[in-house]
């Protein structure tokens, strides 16, 4: 069976060195989160639960594939999934430091539950996340909550949130954040070209917002995010809690 215990079984599904899993194990019992609880306890360890949702969004292994590799029931996997998974999401940032820069794009994730996904660009079903990093670091600081998927990125840049978290700061984003306030590439006026300034500030901006893509890149590593069978909010935690992972990775 997959446990924690073997530490062999934790990267594959985690991306998490053992060491840096072990933190973050800590770091949610110093929230309380493997406190007695009145009922039936838990079949797993606080460590097997948070490595079972991992390997859920790592794998996007139905749980009727994946709980017999824990030892539990589907149902058992089912509650654990429910429980722990919003647990794990990233706690967002609500103060910037003086002179930080963000960047910010969305991306679509696949959504099966039609109340929130919408037909989009990609022909599917999906939600619209906006996703804000911070330009130095590249980690994850703010995730909005998920649009339909047929919502452009001004408005969802609204909807979801992510624009009131960002505030004032200074954020970085592609052409399609027109009349936002963002800082987006200059557009080349009808009929004529653009000055050498402006070609090369392009040229920089285009270079700058890339990182933004990497990041999403390194986020649908976890193959949740390219089909998500979960309902509700279960989709906009997927994405927390996958942020979460990567900021760990990337400040590992």
């Amino acid at each position: 069976m997959i446990t924690a215990s073997e530490p062999s079984w934790i990267t594959p599904f985690t991306g998490l060195r053992p060491t840096d899993f072990r933190k973050l194990i800590t770091m949610l019992r110093r929230q309380g989160l493997d406190r007695p609880r009145p009922g039936r306890p838990w079949s797993l360890p606080l460590e097997d639960r948070v490595l079972l949702v991992a390997a859920y969004w790592r794998t996007n292994l139905t749980l009727r594939q994946l709980a017999p590799l824990f030892g539990v029931s589907k149902s058992a996997a089912d509650r654990i999934v429910d429980h722990t998974g919003p647990l794990l999401a990233l706690k967002q940032r609500q103060r910037f430091r003086e002179g930080t820069v963000l960047i910010v794009d969305g991306t679509l994730v696949p959504t099966r539950d039609h109340g929130i996904a919408e037909k989009s660009k990609n022909y599917r079903y999906s939600t619209n996340h906006q996703v804000v990093i911070d330009a130095d670091t590249r980690l994850v600081v703010v995730v909005g909550r998920p649009v339909p998927g047929n919502r452009n990125d001004c408005k969802a840049w609204v909807e979801s949130g992510a624009k009131a978290a960002v505030g004032k700061t200074t954020t970085i984003a592609d052409g399609s954040y027109p009349g936002t306030g963002l800082v987006i590439p200059h557009r080349r006026p009808t009929g004529g070209e653009l000055c050498d300034w402006k070609r090369e500030h392009n040229r920089t901006h285009k270079q700058v917002r890339a990182r933004v893509e990497h990041v999403f890149a390194r986020m649908k590593t976890w193959k949740v995010l390219r089909d998500c069978r979960l309902k509700g909010d279960g989709v906009h935690y997927a994405m927390l809690g996958v942020a979460r992972l990567h900021n760990l990775i990337q400040a590992g």
